[in-house]
């Protein structure tokens, strides 16, 4: 059972035909003199709060007249001389009951008709109305009988509630929808009996109009009558469902004592519900009394039915004192409340003032009773303080509990009228906004002031700051300067300042980003279209692309590709790009000394800038793009700040969510930006900032991959850019072959690049010295053979193109007619005609063979793989170098002797590491001398009367390092031991004090230039065997035998194998 939140057409049909009865009935009565209940509250809700005291006899009313009428779709049809019932009729067809207000019942009772107060019973006090006239038989439409309430109604028809419990005195609507339900409701009416016990349901989730458990409803509830009925249809056709709307008017409590007979259901009922109102059943009229049943008062015939009958007894109100200073108390403070709330709630106002028209007593304090159940009735409490509202018997009980109930709807209605002031405040305050920019846009165009374009430059902004997603913060930045920009004038420097940041604010891409390609596929075809060989360095960047495929991004990440010059470290930042399609923005870092560059200016400086990363944002127009920083290993620090230190921020993926640049002062995203860095060294970029990045190591190629990527990459591009795509021009394989081995030696291509574009510019230029200009004639000028235009115009006009003379940085930015046909006349005549390329005669064939590439290139930069073919003297060893450009080279050491004082001495260009392996190596000969054999006894002095100098050639190129430190020693062993070193061997280690051999680096160059050089044999630390067996091409360990040796003594076993002195060295030098 739903009850009804709405009653306005029925309610108004019952309006209207309550007035009618109440007007007749006031005809027929005197009125009363004394003052009405209503009016004293009305008094006390205009006065200021005060306890009254003064004490006025009750006025009893009079018994209760009802005239139960029935209207719906089959009414009875009424008397021709009744037009008043006509109209209620005809209105109560339309009937709408909305269920949304039951929750406010203040908002709904004013619309409910009074009756007259003669027709009012008392139903508060438990008086005893003269009992129920004798049965009569069927009415006639003109018969006249008159019914009271009966005091004593022991059985009756039991009908659940749910959401409220219905308070005596107080209207209810209720729509029926259980067939047996309906039909018993309707005999009743026929009877004459229309009396049922409405109780509320425990469960405010069930919905029925039978009681099937006398557990389901709480047992106190009220004694209603039936004051009219309406037909309620739901669906449409055949599937049309008969409902029943009854109003219900309670008049006294009752409890349930014993369920009689439980109810079928046979039907899930939809009962809504009406806002109590205030009035009592109208006062019947003669017509209307004449259609009451004459029969007797009885029950039995709802056995019949398939409905709810329970055995009920009265509740009434334990006695009490009207002047007890408590229930005084309560009762002014209660009228206290309604005057507040009356004061929030207009509905609610319109609620007492129906209530004090209905009431007969003289004063408010002589029915407390009827005071709490009305503060009960109009509030939209809790059911379960409604249900203890009804239950207490106590008059000082009830009032307690409705005043609590009425205390929560004050603080609600305060709570709404604050709300209601804010958003009212609001409202007004854009108003007048509105209103007041209206204004001054007519002033302003009135007075021609608008010529400064500032309106249409905050229209710009405001357009394009709709476009974006900025955050909240941004969005309040945004809003504030846009204010302040609105009040400075044009000329002010302020202006130009806001206006530029405003610029730039909205030009930031908030909330914009292009989708993501995490196609493993599709990145591999990339990477192999953009490099050849770097098989590692892809497996790693596909790798990483398979865990942002899984996890959905590839935020947290910050790359640094290091290797030497010339490898592709840049064009593989690209790729990667090109793979995810993201945005690419590059910028470099080497040399940077000022930290605005990364973190923005201060907007009060003038020429002020954001920093670069906030431009790449503006630049690519999204929020992630791929960002390129390079040269992150040169970045300088100077007086301006440290770069270095202000990367930190932008490139931890714990802090660049909120990046802060001076210049914009305002918190900007940039975990969604991926970073890639490059460097050369990773030993001069700082610790904190190397430990941010992601290390992936890009090594040199070798001979093989360098002619590879000639053929399939240089080769074409240097072809087209020399004009000679379509020519004969070949640079075959072996050449190629030669010039990587003697021209271009390092890890990177870049150098192989300039070499054949240097190729093939020669081959331009000899190709035009052979032919002539007559093959390749010079076009006419444009100025002595213009074409006519294509146009009937007989004066051709050369093709001009605007200037490129910057405009002056005005804020207006509409140009006028007049302005843009001067400019007109300002530009510059500049030809847009393009050279097409010469072709080359087909009978042309050039092809660059080894014999002929000094021509085009010069003589070859590296003479010879090593010095030494043959053996060399004693002193001298071979060792493996690795260059500052990224390659490797062989390196021969060379130490003599000589007359001195024991001194060492270095030349060669030598570091200082290097420098301490030459010493270690010699003090570690010195000790070992007896067991070498350079020194008889053990005790012996050596070196005492000699110095040793030890010299590396190629003195011009820097040597730094450990690696040479197995090198120096054999070479002192062989200078010592007057043995010579077979120049095949070459090796590469560092020494320990105490003979031990350590691993070393760049071993992937070393063993290539080992393999340039013809090396058959390579004596390399043990440590570095798994590096070695992984990373170096099987193509160049081919021909070369691996030694891995761990201890000095093993270097030297092998170096000097087959040679005289290592038998001696069995017994003395042992492994």
């Amino acid at each position: 059972m739903v009850f009804v939140g709405s009653l306005r057409a029925n309610s108004a049909s019952c309006a209207k035909q309550l007035r009618i009865t109440h007007t007749r009935a006031l005809h027929a009565t005197a009125p009363r003199p004394s003052q009405s209940l209503g009016t004293q509250i009305a008094a006390r809700l205009a006065s200021p709060r005060h306890f009254s005291t003064s004490l006025v006899t009750p006025a009893r009313s009079s018994p209760l007249l009802s005239s139960p009428r029935w209207s719906g779709n089959k009414p009875t049809p009424p008397a021709p001389s009744e037009p008043e019932n006509d109209a209620a009729e005809s209105s109560s067809k339309s009937v709408k009951l909305d269920a949304a207000d039951d929750e406010s019942p203040a908002g709904t009772s004013s619309q409910s008709s009074p009756p007259p107060s003669s027709s009012s019973g008392d139903s508060g006090d438990g008086s005893d109305p003269p009992p129920p006239p004798p049965p009569q038989p069927t009415p006639t439409p003109s018969s006249i009988a008159k019914q009271s309430v009966p005091e004593v109604y022991p059985q009756v028809l039991a009908l659940p509630i749910a959401r409220r419990p219905l308070f005596p005195g107080f209207y209810k609507a209720v729509v029926v929808r259980n067939p047996a339900v309906v039909a018993a409701i309707k005999e009743m009416m026929k009877r004459g009996q229309p009396y049922l016990g409405a109780f509320l349901l425990k469960d405010e989730h069930t919905d029925s109009d039978v009681i099937t458990d006398i557990n389901s409803v709480h047992p106190v509830g009220v004694f209603a009558q039936i004051t009219s009925v309406f037909a309620a249809n739901s669906g449409t056709g055949d599937d049309k469902e008969e409902g029943l709307t009854a109003v219900l008017y309670p008049h006294r409590r009752i409890k349930i004592t014993e369920l009689l007979k439980a109810g079928e259901q046979a039907s899930t009922a939809n009962v809504q519900e009406e806002t109590q109102t205030v009035t009592p059943p109208p006062t019947p009229t003669e017509g209307d009394v004449a259609k009451i049943s004459q029969g007797p008062v009885q029950t039995s015939f709802l056995h019949k039915h398939a409905i709810s009958i329970v055995q009920v007894d009265n509740l009434v109100t334990q006695p009490y004192n009207k002047d007890d200073q408590y229930i005084r108390a309560f009762m002014s403070e209660i009228v206290s409340v309604f005057k507040d709330i009356a004061q929030l709630n207009p509905l609610f106002r319109d609620q007492i003032t129906n209530f004090s028209i209905n009431q007969v007593a003289s004063n408010v304090f002589d029915e407390p009773d009827k005071l709490a159940d009305f503060a009960a009735a109009v509030s939209s409490g809790e059911v379960g303080e409604l249900q203890e509202v009804l239950e207490s018997l106590v008059v000082d009980d009830r009032l307690r509990k409705a005043l609590l109930v009425l205390k929560k709807e004050l603080i609600n209605a305060q709570l709404q009228s604050k709300l209601s002031r804010d958003v009212d405040s609001k409202i007004a305050k854009r108003q007048r906004e509105y209103y007041l920019m209206e204004q001054l846009k007519g002033i302003k165009k009135e007075l021609g002031m608008e010529s400064d374009g500032k309106d249409k430059l905050i229209e710009k902004f405001k357009e394009r700051a709709a476009s974006l997603k900025m955050p909240e913060g941004v969005r309040k930045v945004f809003d504030e300067e846009l204010n302040k920009l609105m009040g400075l004038e044009p000329a002010a420097s302020e202006a130009n300042v806001t206006r530029n940041y405003l610029e730039w604010l909205t030009q930031i891409p908030w909330g914009q980003h292009t989708p993501e390609n995490y196609s493993i596929t599709h990145a591999q075809t990339v990477l192999d279209e953009d490099h050849y060989g770097l098989k590692d360095v892809k497996d790693r960047i596909l790798e990483f692309l398979a865990v942002g495929k899984l996890r959905g991004t590839v935020q947290g990440k910050i790359i640094c590709l290091v290797g030497p010059p010339g490898v592709g470290k840049t064009s593989i930042g690209k790729s990667i790009a090109r793979a995810l399609n993201r945005q690419f923005f590059r910028f470099s870092v080497g040399g940077l000394t000022d930290v605005a560059e990364i973190k923005g200016h201060r907007r009060t400086y003038v020429g002020a800038l954001p920093g670069k990363i906030i431009q790449a944002l503006k630049r690519v127009g999204t929020e992630n793009p791929l960002v390129l920083i390079d040269e992150v290993d040169k970045i300088g620090r100077g007086i301006n700040g440290d770069p270095a230190s202000a990367l930190l921020e932008m490139l931890d993926p714990e802090q660049n969510n909120g990046f802060l640049d001076h210049y914009m002062d305002v918190p900007v995203d940039l975990s969604r930006v991926l970073f890639v860095c490059t460097a050369n060294n990773l030993d001069t970029i700082p610790a904190p900032l190397l430990d941010r990045m992601e290390v992936l190591e890009v090594s040199g190629y070798v001979s093989e991959e360098k002619c590879v990527i000639a053929e399939k990459y240089l080769g074409p591009q240097a072809k087209e850019a020399s004009g000679l795509k379509d020519a004969d021009v070949l640079v075959e394989p072996s050449t190629v072959d030669v010039l990587i081995k003697y021209y271009c030696r390092e890890s990177g291509v870049r150098n192989l690049k300039k070499h054949i574009d240097k190729i093939y510019r020669k081959a331009a230029l000899k190709l035009i010295l052979d032919l002539g200009e007559n093959v390749f004639p010079e076009p006419v000028p444009l100025a002595s053979t213009s074409a006519p235009a294509p146009s009937s115009s007989s004066d051709a006009q050369p093709k001009t193109v605007e200037s490129q003379e910057p405009r002056a940085n005005e804020p207006n930015e509409a140009i006028s007619e007049e302005s843009t046909s001067n400019e007109s006349g300002d530009r510059k005549t500049v030809t847009t005609q393009e050279r097409k390329p010469l072709q080359i005669p087909d009978d042309i064939h050039v092809r660059i063979t080894p014999e002929n590439l000094k021509d085009y290139v010069g003589p070859p930069v590296y003479h010879k793989d090593r010095m030494y073919v043959a053996p060399p003297p004693p002193g001298v060893s071979t060792g493996l170098g690795y260059l500052g450009n990224g390659s490797g080279a062989v390196m021969p050491v060379e130490a003599t002797s000589m007359p001195g004082k024991g001194g060492l001495q270095l030349t060669g260009k030598l570091g200082e590491v290097i420098r301490e392996s030459a010493q270690i190596g010699l003090s570690w000969v010195k000790a070992h001398a007896y067991e070498l054999g350079i020194t008889k006894t053990p005790d012996e002095q050596f070196l005492t009367d000699r110095d040793i100098h030890v010299h590396m050639p190629e003195g011009s190129i820097g040597k730094e390092g450990p690696s040479a430190g197995t090198a120096i020693l054999s070479a002192f062993v062989s200078l010592f031991t007057k043995t010579k070193i077979h120049p095949d061997i070459a090796m590469t280690g560092e020494i320990s004090l105490v003979g031990q051999v350590l691993p070393v680096g760049g071993l992937k160059e070393k063993i290539l230039a080992a393999h340039r050089a013809g090396i058959k044999t390579i004596l390399a630390p043990a440590a570095n065997r798994a590096d070695i067996e992984e990373n170096v091409p099987e193509s160049v360990k081919t021909g070369i035998r691996f030694v891995y040796v761990e201890d000095v003594r093993e270097v030297l076993h092998e170096v000097f194998r087959g040679q005289e002195i290592v038998e001696r060295w069995k017994d003395t030098l042992s492994l």
